[in-house]
């Protein structure tokens, strides 16, 4: 599944962000890199330890435990802490896949990365090229996405950012561990989800939403790596 989160941040939160980005030192993207994606990476990275990444990583971590859509299409075991990228002309990034695992700095665990995540704090309209290309089963998918907002898809993709010609693209990205690691089973337990919500608005009384309820709880228990 892949699935577009608008306004994530507001644009208040933007702002401030980009004002700390301004004051930050960025450095050579590749130190997250593993083996693979450092050959085919050229971008510039807050390093993970620095104020400013942990002032917005806090920033943008609060705001997801706060987004119903969010939670709904990730079921969140695990976030790994946000790290923030930026591309200026004629820095890109490769075809790749993400790596498995991730060992959270600083931490004693590791995650499984089953979603990815790239939340823009630039505006299409601020930079040229740049693209995220996600491809999976369905094709090839080109995203590029307003400040603030957010795309989640599965780290099993391939997928790559295209050269900035002009302008900067700023962003954060990070990965997921679900409760639910099979992307297929994720995706049914969300259109479930939509469906029992859109009873809940239109017929709060049905019964139809308390037996829909129970079938989403009971697959949930069933699928759920807790």
């Amino acid at each position: 599944m892949l699935l577009a989160i608008p306004d994530v941040l507001t644009a208040e939160q933007v702002l401030r962000a980009r004002r700390i980005f301004e004051k930050a030192e960025w450095v050579d993207g590749r130190v997250t890199a593993g083996h693979q994606s450092a050959r085919a990476k050229n971008n510039m990275q807050l390093p993970e330890g620095s104020s400013a990444a942990r002032e917005v990583g806090a920033m943008v971590l609060e705001a997801l435990e706060q987004n119903p859509l969010f939670i709904s299409a990730a079921l969140p075991a695990r976030v790994f802490p946000p790290l923030f990228n930026r591309y200026e002309a004629g820095q890109q990034f490769g075809t790749h896949v993400d790596n498995a695992i991730r060992q959270v700095s600083g931490a004693l665990y590791r995650i499984r990365t089953d979603l990815s995540a790239t939340l823009f704090f630039t505006g299409p309209q601020e930079y040229d090229g740049g693209e995220l290309v996600v491809e999976d089963t369905y094709g090839t998918h080109e995203v590029k996405l307003p400040a603030g907002h957010m795309i989640l898809y599965p780290a099993t993709s391939l997928h790559h950012v295209r050269p900035v010609i002009r302008g900067a693209r700023i962003a954060s990205f990070f990965w997921i561990q679900s409760m639910v690691r099979d992307d297929g089973q994720r995706t049914l337990l969300f259109d479930l989800d939509v469906a029992i919500q859109q009873i809940n608005r239109e017929r709060p009384d049905h019964p139809v939403s308390v037996q829909l309820t129970g079938v989403y709880h009971n697959l949930l228990r069933r699928w759920a790596d807790v």
